[in-house]
């Protein structure tokens, strides 16, 4: 822009750092979108003039981003004919031991995020964890954690298990003009799974054994109080608000029938009538003490399991998101219910109920809310999921010929790929093309599974790369952490692995591989090196996010359901970052020996 420099550094750099700073801030101390966030720094960075129109959009035309928008296809043929399911039902069976549970838990979680998307698989693992754990009379808490490393590590091994692996790799063949072999990082990566399963079972005493959330509804939740309303009850004409009946203690309703009538979601301006019949859920003792206050009677079935309540209801467990619009608020306060046709009956916090009316107890992050739900709600919708995660949808796929198909397609994927038969954007879509041809998944699925989300974030991730290394950030930077380590190389690739390794437990995993790329790229030409097994070891380093639950969106999905405190992924998750960081930098280094540029 000119010649004005402040510490080595120009008005464009000043801008790009400010905006980057600012960015990270927003992601950090807010609820803002995170693609928002990204696309409005690139927005700044174009319209200052520190990129050009073709600079400030070459990251919606990157190849890595295609890549990933395709394999999201592909994930969805292999989610929908049951593969996950398949490997679930025949690899994790009846360990006699916790070390045994742990190694037959992280190994097949491992391999299918690989070549999964990491949610996708923690999704449909945390439920099954669940179940399994109890069956092995193991606190969920000693599995779930376990669960989300082993998703992360695993995603390493391949370039298109975790997106900060194809980011790098497509901005390294951008700048070599040489694509990187998709199992470029599957031995380092396997080397580094194997020490992070040992190191858990090594620190398994770290890891809380806390109860499961949905603990607290065992008493309460699961059993509910039907109550009829006299024909000569004084309440009669009222609403249910003027009555006292809509917010009460220790419990809440979650169903009205006006003659067989069943309203869901219950507004509080609900009329009473003769012979209603209400059903609540809660503190059996706090609502029998209500019933006699409001001359209440029990009705011919006054106390039942909730399946029963109704052939056309369902109770589900939901864990609120951490970024979910609902922190800080009130689901009476809000329309939340009556938008999405659930009803709220309890929520727990960190396996305590809550005795409170529900629908005042404002919600924090990984709260348990029991929601009763009608059987034909789609919990799956973008508003819901966006504020909630359930672990407990109806929508389970049958294993059968399409789960060999779709296994099949992604075989020869990975295979062709790997032998340099074809590029992996081609193999891609190959793969997606014959997942809707051999019907693994519908075409209307296959949309749907596309996260345009995170595309936007991977984007716009792209670009900022470019930005730091365009305004001289990352020559200054690489220089600087030269001038501090020396011209060791080894010295130098921890340093910038270790500063990967922490940038990552707050910001995504994306945007720290394209911010370090070019950061640890300079620094490798500088000491006169080939980048390449540098960058094997950043891949690997800005993945290896364990000491937050923030770090990672794997962290956040067991937060809640392992009643996780924000400290227990400190206690076990510092000592992990540096026993994989050492690990990384010692495996890489044997595999890929340092090369001096010709």
């Amino acid at each position: 822009m000119d010649t004005f420099s402040f510490w080595g550094f120009g008005v464009d750099a000043w801008i790009t750092i400010v905006t980057v700073m600012a960015m990270f801030s927003i992601l950090l101390f807010t609820k803002l979108r995170s693609d928002l966030v990204f696309l409005g720094a690139i927005a700044i960075l174009f319209l200052t003039g520190v990129l050009d129109a073709k600079e400030a959009f070459s990251g919606f035309s990157s190849t890595s981003v295609i890549v990933v928008g395709v394999l999201f296809v592909v994930v969805a043929g292999l989610t929908y004919t049951g593969v996950l399911q398949c490997v679930v039902h025949f690899l994790l069976g009846t360990p006699g031991t916790y070390s045994k549970a742990v190694v037959r838990l992280m190994l097949p979680v491992a391999a299918l995020s690989s070549f999964l998307s990491n949610t996708t698989v923690v999704s449909l693992f945390v439920g099954i964890v669940k179940m399994w754990s109890k069956k092995l009379n193991i606190s969920p808490s000693k599995l779930l954690i376990p669960l989300s490393y082993a998703s992360g590590m695993g995603g390493v091994c391949t370039l298109i298990g975790t997106p900060p692996n194809l980011i790098i790799s497509g901005l390294y063949e951008e700048k070599t003009g040489q694509a990187m072999n998709i199992l470029a990082t599957t031995l380092p990566g396997l080397f580094c799974l194997a020490i992070g399963v040992l190191s858990v079972i090594a620190m398994r005493r770290l890891l809380p054994e806390r109860k499961a959330p949905e603990s607290a509804f065992d008493s309460a939740g699961d059993y509910t109080v039907e109550l009829q309303v006299p024909s000569d009850n004084p309440y009669i004409g009222q609403t249910l608000k003027e009555a006292g009946l809509y917010h009460v203690k220790g419990g809440s309703l979650i169903a009205m029938r006006h003659f067989d009538e069943t309203p869901l979601p219950i507004s509080e301006d609900e009329p009473i009538m003769g012979g209603d019949h209400l059903v609540y859920a809660g503190q059996i003792d706090e609502l029998i003490e209500m019933a006699y206050y409001h001359q209440l009677v029990s009705s011919d079935h006054h106390v039942y399991s909730i399946k029963e309540l109704d052939d056309n209801l369902v109770l589900r467990t939901a864990f609120v998101t951490f970024d979910s619009s609902l922190i800080g608020k009130t689901i009476g306060s809000s329309t939340f219910e009556k938008d999405n046709n659930v009803t709220l009956a309890a929520v727990a916090r960190r396996s305590e109920r809550i005795n409170e009316a529900p629908r005042n107890v404002t919600l924090k992050a990984g709260d348990t809310l029991l929601m009763v739900c009608p059987k034909n709600v789609n919990v799956n919708t973008a508003t819901l999921q966006r504020d909630l995660h359930f672990f407990d949808s109806d929508q389970v796929p049958n294993i059968g010929y399409g789960t060999l198909i779709s296994s099949a397609i992604m075989i020869a994927m990975v295979v062709l790929s790997a032998l340099k038969v074809l590029p992996l954007l081609q193999c891609a879509f190959l793969a997606a093309i014959g997942m809707l041809l051999f019907r693994c998944c519908s075409p209307d699925q296959a949309m749907k599974s596309i996260n345009w989300d995170i595309l936007m974030i991977f984007a716009c991730s792209a670009v900022l790369g470019v930005a730091i290394q365009k305004t001289g950030i990352a020559e200054r930077m690489a220089t600087s952490i030269l001038d501090i380590c020396g011209t060791n190389p080894i010295v130098v690739m921890s340093a910038i692995c270790f500063a990967g390794t922490f940038i990552t437990e707050f910001i995504s995993n994306t945007a720290a591989g394209a911010m370090f790329f070019p950061i640890m790229y300079e620094a490798a030409e500088k000491l006169g090196y080939d980048p390449y097994p540098f960058l094997i070891a950043l891949m690997i380093a800005v993945s290896s996010s364990f000491a937050t639950p923030i770090g990672s969106p794997t962290h956040m999905l067991v937060y809640g359901p392992g009643g996780y405190r924000f400290s227990d992924f400190l206690r076990i998750g510092l000592p992990m970052n540096l026993i994989i960081l050492a690990a990384n930098i010692l495996i890489v280094n044997l595999i890929y020996p340092l090369t001096p540029l010709p």
